[in-house]
């Protein structure tokens, strides 16, 4: 097993981690450097540098992207993988089989659809789409680590015990943490903690609802940003360009970080 892949299991065995979602090399390069332990990939992220939507790459430049980010640092880095690319289980594994390929130390793969007026797999699916995933990973020796995702409270049905029984069942399909991205209530993290006991379990944070202490204190192993760090860059330049657009002055262009700096750290 990878040294990273090891250590990225060992990470989960124990206490809570904060593994924040890098967009380009640059970005993950400074998150190390920042002292967090792994890094995640972010599809929404990613897909803004490309010029496109959260789900608006495909597959093979999200696998080059992979490959890059995961050479750029040395510590353990996440796969957002979406639904695997694919709907099918058999294309999920074979499209799982190159990512672990790419570097990555753990990868995940969520039960939404794309589909509005059927936004979540049906569970039998979803779970084979797992276990699809899990057995490729398993066949491929990289012992890569397996998230399931159940996006139930991103697609508008925000159903704790359905999201609770779908992560169950990735479980058992596999999962080596589960995860139900939107959950906004440390009621809710507590209740899938207890479920899927003794999986771990990842928190994403997103907006100012809870700290990593109080998350830690319901059990919650690992907590990720998802797409929130670049949206923080966006929400910052896009501010700057306004002003200067509309009123012509360049206010925030005031203590500025010293980026070539940071990055030269890193060389």
């Amino acid at each position: 097993m990878d040294d990273r892949v090891a250590e990225f299991h060992r990470l989960h065995e124990a206490g809570c981690f904060v593994m924040p979602n890098p967009w380009d090399v640059g970005s993950a390069r400074v998150l190390e450097q920042l002292g967090f332990p792994a890094l995640a990939t972010t599809s929404a992220g990613f897909a803004w540098t490309r010029g496109a939507p959260d789900a608006g790459v495909g597959l093979e430049d999200v696998l080059d992207h992979l490959g890059v980010v995961a050479a750029a640092v040395g510590v353990p880095v996440n796969a957002d993988f979406e639904g695997g690319y694919a709907t099918d289980p058999d294309g999920v594994a074979a499209h799982v089989t190159r990512a672990v390929a790419t570097g990555v130390a753990g990868l995940s793969i969520e039960d939404s659809t794309g589909d509005a007026d059927r936004p979540l797999h049906d569970l039998g699916l979803a779970a084979e789409r797992v276990r699809a995933a899990r057995e490729a990973i398993d066949a491929s020796g990289t012992g890569v680590l397996l998230t399931g995702r159940s996006e139930g409270f991103v697609v508008g049905h925000p159903d704790i015990d359905e999201t609770l029984r779908r992560l169950v069942a990735y479980a058992e399909a596999g999962a080596d943490c589960l995860y139900a991205p939107r959950i906004t209530s440390l009621e809710h993290a507590a209740a899938i903690v207890e479920a899927v006991a003794p999986t771990p379990v990842n928190l994403l944070i997103n907006a100012p609802f809870t700290t990593v202490a109080e998350a830690a204190a319901v059990g919650v192993r690992r907590v990720s940003v998802g797409g929130t760090l670049a949206r923080t860059a966006w929400g910052g330049w896009l501010a700057a360009a306004r002003e200067i657009a509309e009123a012509g002055t360049f206010t925030r262009f005031d203590a500025l970080p010293d980026v070539d700096g940071l990055l030269a750290r890193g060389e």
